[in-house]
Formats: structure tokens, C-alpha cells, sequence
């Protein structure tokens, strides 16, 4: 087992980690910002570096100063939690030069991964559907862009091939506007992501999200974790996620889930993983895989009892995972609101300070948050604070106790998406199950 890591994360994915660790008998480091001096994590690590002011680029996100704390530390290995980080194949590819243990897959298997176009390749060679697109990177032919646009049919989305986190994303409806958003596009996927390559595929009209989690050790084992759905999201960032995914059956699960596996032992890939899927019509269409832990871990945690930071910090060590395949089951049903500090209607970010603070509570209730009565929320920051989950037998009953968990939370002193939670609980589509992903923008008319 790790003997020390270094957590270079903030927030409730730090403390997520940390708890992981205790459990694991493994030492911690906790990395912070100058605006992160109270952070609950920093507290509870067994050491605590400064890596840096409070702009993400200076502290958070310079490898050289997370790597010095590994270093000033003695630690052997670093967690990236999920932020850029976990994903940024040279800084996997750094830290393993630099003697220590990288807590995700190899460097290559994130370069290939990680680009979407590559990904792509892999999963059809594992016999995965990909959506219908342009098969490799754009040029700069006007003429073959249009052809490639009318072959695909519209409407078209043009995609960053180094994209993620919802940007680099643009939908095109006609000709008129075709070669104007992709270069757009390759504009923003080069000040974003440092890679000016897009690529296009068909944009469909009523899909759902739906990913499968994996996990993978280094001798060969291979397990997916059932499903999640998270197509409740809007400009392509997440809001409220769940698992299984409602109306799917355990034939199709299986199905999707075994090519997963197939896909990730031919890339030999190790560690927590997700595969991204668009799923409208029974079909399942691979959009990119996520290399890394996500946000929405804890809703496949609650149904399979699997503790998936414990085994990505056992694989990292070199053991062999904990789990085989007839081992998962699912149990009951479990959804997770993000809460954001930020205004509800306009999605503003609300930095500020917690003046009163109260944790729901009750049977199947998990919050998993750093934030306390006190706490400061920087503005520096992506604007989650915290992640309320529910877990009961059935999705009506986990439906039912979110709404009630959902009036008990108090967060004063700032603004909180909490009344869209509440509004969307209520929500008589989503209450039934199978809302696609531009349900949520069309309720709020969002363009």
C-alpha cells in the first residue's frame, strides 16, 4: 500500500480522498491555495503545503509546485483528484519521472483517451457505435467542410478534440453558419485546452447521458459498475445525476458493460474510469471516456457498495482489485443534486460567506461537502460546494426522501441552486424517468 500521498485537490473531492486514505492506513499531504488556508482538508491531513496564490494557474495548477510538496514531503505518490489535472497526460507522465506514484492511468492511455478522436478509433475497433462524424480531425477545406456537414446531416456539433468540462462544444443547424463556429471553436479549443483540433459528428435530438464506471488493476481485471444517468444538465455541465439509469434493462446493461471492458483491456488501461454515452432510440453511442474519478462517483458507490477512491488507491499501489465481475450487483436506486453557490436563475457564481449552515439527515442520506457554518467560498473557484445524494430501494422512494432532504438543508449568506433542486424533484418528466439532455434547457429556456 502508498505509504503518503499528496492530495492536489481542494474541496470535497479532497476531503473525499482523505477519508479514503485514513480508511487505508495511507499518510496524507494536503496541497492548498493562499485562499484555502481553511480548507477542512488542510486541517485533517497529517502534513499541509502552500503550493501558491489564490488564481487556479498559480497554485492548483502548477506542476512544479505539486510536485516540489511530494518532494519537500517524502511522499510517493499523488492524487489528482478530478480537476484538470487528472486528466493532463504530462503531468501523469511528470510525476512518474519524478519517482512518485500517479493515482489514474499511464500517460499514454491518457493521451489516447483523452483525445476524443483517438478514443474514438479504440472503442470502434472494441465494437462500440460512435456517433455518425467526421472520423478524424477538421482541415481547413471549405468544400469538403460543407460536404462532411451535408453527409452527416444537420444539425451538426463541432467538438474540441482536447475538450471536456462542457466547452469547445458548438451546434450548427445550417450551412449559413458552418464555417464561422468552427472556427469559433478552434479558437476556443486553443485557449482552453492548448489543441486547436475539432472534429464534427451528428447532433442528436433527444438523447440521454448515460456512462459506464470502470475499474481496472494492472493484472489484467477488469469491472464496470453499472450505469448512471446524468442527462439532467444544462450548456453541458451536470446538475443532477442517478444510477442505474431508469427504464434500462440488465441485458442491455451487460452488453454496453462488457464492450467496456473488452475497450479497456485493449488499451490495457488502469484505474477508475467512465465511458460517455449518448442512448437514444436502445442505441448507446460513444461520445469520450473521462480517465479520472468524477464528480457523480457516489451515486454508483451507493448502489454497488463499492468504495471506488478506496480501489483506485489500492490499484495505484499495485494490488489486485478487491472486486470480480459476478460480485456487483445493484441495490435499490440513488440520486445526486450538485450544489452550487450560485444564483439559481442566472447561474451567476455566489461567493461569500456561510453564515448558518444545516446538514439534512435521515435513512440513505449522503452529503459529501468541506463546507461548515463560517466558511469562506472563494471566487477563484468552479462553484460546487457540495453534493447531496439519496439512496432507497426504489427511485420513487430515493425521489422521495431527496425532497425531503432538500427542505431540511440550510445554507445562509449566499446564493445557493438549491430552489432548482427542489423545483426539479417536483418535476412530473423527470419524476418519471428517461428526460434527455436538453430537457432542463427547454424548461428554463435556456438558448
Amino acid at each position: 500500500m502508498l505509504e503518503k500521498i499528496v492530495i492536489a485537490n481542494r474541496g470535497e473531492i479532497a476531503l473525499r480522498i482523505l477519508r479514503a486514505c485514513k480508511e487505508l492506513g495511507i499518510k496524507t499531504v494536503a496541497t492548498y491555495s493562499v485562499a484555502d488556508r481553511e480548507q477542512k482538508h488542510v486541517y485533517l491531513a497529517d502534513e499541509s503545503v502552500c503550493i501558491g496564490p489564490a488564481t487556479s494557474i498559480d497554485s492548483y495548477l502548477n506542476i512544479p509546485a505539486v510536485i516540489s510538496a511530494a518532494e519537500v514531503t517524502d511522499a510517493v505518490g499523488i492524487h489528482p483528484g478530478y480537476g484538470f489535472l487528472s486528466e493532463n497526460a504530462d503531468f501523469a507522465e511528470r510525476v512518474e519521472q519524478s519517482g512518485f506514484t500517479f493515482v489514474g492511468p499511464k500517460a499514454e492511455t491518457i493521451r489516447v483517451m483523452g483525445d476524443k478522436v483517438s478514443a474514438i478509433k479504440v472503442m470502434k475497433k472494441a465494437g462500440i457505435s460512435c456517433v455518425p462524424g467526421s472520423d478524424g480531425p477538421l482541415g481547413d477545406d471549405s468544400k469538403q467542410l460543407m460536404k462532411t456537414a451535408k453527409e452527416i446531416g444537420y444539425p451538426v456539433i463541432i467538438k474540441a478534440a482536447g475538450g471536456g468540462g462542457g466547452r469547445g462544444m458548438r451546434v450548427v443547424y445550417s450551412e449559413a453558419t458552418l464555417l464561422k463556429s468552427i472556427t469559433l471553436t478552434r479558437a476556443e479549443a486553443a485557449s482552453s485546452f492548448g489543441n486547436d483540433i475539432v472534429y464534427m459528428e451528428k447532433f442528436l435530438e433527444h438523447p440521454r447521458h448515460i456512462e459506464i464506471q470502470i475499474l481496472a488493476d494492472e493484472h489484467g481485471n477488469v469491472i464496470y459498475l453499472a450505469e448512471r444517468d446524468c442527462s439532467m444538465q444544462r450548456r453541458h455541465q451536470k446538475v443532477i445525476e442517478e444510477a442505474p439509469a431508469p427504464g434500462l434493462s440488465e441485458k442491455t446493461r451487460k452488453k454496453i458493460g462488457e464492450l467496456c471492458v473488452k475497450a479497456c483491456k485493449t488499451i490495457s488501461y488502469r484505474g477508475a474510469g467512465t465511458f460517455e454515452f449518448l442512448y437514444e432510440n436502445e442505441e448507446f453511442y460513444f461520445i469520450e471516456m473521462n480517465t479520472r474519478i468524477q464528480v457523480e462517483h457516489p451515486v454508483t458507490e451507493m448502489i454497488t457498495g463499492v468504495d471506488i477512491v478506496k480501489e483506485q488507491l489500492r490499484v495505484a499501489s499495485g494490488d489486485p482489485l478487491n472486486y470480480k465481475q459476478a460480485d456487483i450487483k445493484v441495490r435499490g436506486h440513488a440520486i445526486e443534486c450538485r450544489i452550487n453557490a450560485e444564483d439559481p436563475e442566472t447561474f451567476l457564481p455566489s461567493p461569500g460567506t456561510i453564515e448558518h449552515y444545516h446538514p439534512p439527515g435521515g435513512f440513505g442520506i449522503r452529503v459529501d461537502t468541506h463546507v461548515y457554518q463560517g466558511y469562506k467560498v472563494p471566487p477563484y473557484y468552479d462553484s460546487m460546494i457540495g453534493k447531496l445524494i439519496a439512496h432507497a430501494e426504489t427511485r420513487e422512494l430515493a425521489l422521495s426522501r431527496l425532497s425531503m432532504a432538500l427542505s431540511e438543508i440550510v445554507i445562509d449568506g449566499i446564493k445557493t441552486n438549491i430552489p432548482l433542486h427542489q423545483n426539479l424533484v417536483q418535476d412530473t418528466a423527470f419524476a418519471a424517468g428517461g428526460t434527455d439532455i436538453h430537457y432542463l434547457e427547454n424548461k428554463l429556456g435556456i438558448k
